[in-house]
């Protein structure tokens, strides 16, 4: 993918997507049209000193592309409503799954290859496991309104006809990093042992409700966002290459449209993780557990873990971070200094 390739992401100015647009930056992209909410003053920090072309509030996005038909090269569409204690179903629709339907069509239309982020959330319990492959969104029971969105329009996208040139729907699992101070309730457990740490010099993990999982070993599969932008950078330009390609040329490429697990493929505990955090704080841990909020224990997920074959037969061969490895970068240079990435 040239340089130069116009590139849209939405969610720019959240977690995710500064990080991917800081990500395209540093590997010479800098043709980018940002989209989001930015008069969200907790989010400025997280593009302010980022570099594009221009900034894009969501409401008026598609409006912009109706009047301006601009030449795209590439959609990343990580925009979304994530609360997943949010339980008005039609909030998270109308950003979820209308408003990615109409990404979806001006893609279809203008044939320009699409990058989205689904969630594990869709697996719910986990009783149909953690394959990517596509019978599997039709069966699954997520636990949330945020996980039933995702998979609606993942069960949506496999169903069209018509598609752009390349799609890939991204199932994220646990994404932890920098850029995520503005997401309070929602940031991430080392967000909130970090914080918990510095205030009382110890970690709150959640009480097992399950009798299966003894307390802190419940388990997630635990993805630094500094791998997962690596990923969709590689999808990008692979999805990209393949979508300029004939179709008799096409064989030659792993890599296909469709959903795609993002996880490290390895499940740790949420003990491992708090322990991490001390550690990266030069400090012996102290953990306390604590009752898990009533809201929260019929919608908890206990396990998840990304069957990763999909993406690794597609041709990624790029090693993640261990959970300690990524958790130490995390703590040392973001949470400990206050920078932004």
């Amino acid at each position: 993918m040239n340089k130069n390739a116009a590139i849209i992401i939405t969610g720019a100015a959240g977690f995710i997507g500064s990080c991917m647009v800081k990500f395209l930056n540093v590997n010479g992209y800098n043709n980018l049209v940002l989209v989001d909410a930015f008069g969200i003053g907790k989010k400025r920090q997280n593009w302010v000193s980022k570099k594009y072309v221009l900034l894009l509030e969501r409401d008026i996005f598609f409006d912009w592309l109706d009047k301006n038909n601009p030449t795209i090269d590439l959609i990343i569409h990580l925009g979304a409503r994530t609360d997943t204690t949010e339980f008005d179903y039609s909030i998270h629709e109308a950003l979820n799954v209308i408003y990615s339907q109409k990404i979806w069509k001006f893609s279809v239309k203008n044939q320009i290859p699409l990058i989205y982020a689904s969630s594990a959330a869709t697996y719910g319990n986990g009783e149909h496991g953690y394959n990517d492959n596509h019978s599997v969104p039709f069966a699954l029971k997520p636990l949330n309104p945020y996980g039933v969105s995702k998979n609606e329009f993942d069960k949506w996208a496999i169903n069209q006809n018509d598609a752009p040139p390349f799609w890939a729907g991204l199932k994220f699992f646990n994404i932890y990093g920098p850029n995520e101070y503005h997401k309070a309730r929602m940031a991430s457990v080392i967000w909130h042992s970090f914080n918990q740490i510095k205030a009382n010099g110890l970690v709150k993990l959640f009480k097992s409700h399950n009798p299966n999982y003894k307390d802190g070993q419940q388990l997630r599969d635990f993805v630094y966002v500094k791998d997962l932008v690596k990923v969709i950078l590689w999808m990008a330009e692979t999805g990209f290459q393949n979508s300029q390609f004939s179709s008799s040329s096409k064989s030659e490429f792993k890599l296909n449209s469709g959903i795609y697990n993002l996880g490290t493929g390895q499940a740790r505990s949420f003990l491992d993780l708090a322990v991490a955090t001390f550690r990266g704080l030069d400090l012996d841990p102290r953990i306390k557990f604590v009752d898990m909020p009533i809201d929260l224990r019929d919608k908890y997920q206990y396990f998840t873990e990304a069957n990763m074959a999909k993406l690794t037969e597609a041709g990624y061969t790029i090693p993640f971070y261990s959970l300690e490895e990524g958790v130490d970068d995390y703590v040392r240079h973001y949470l400990a200094t206050g920078k932004f990435y």
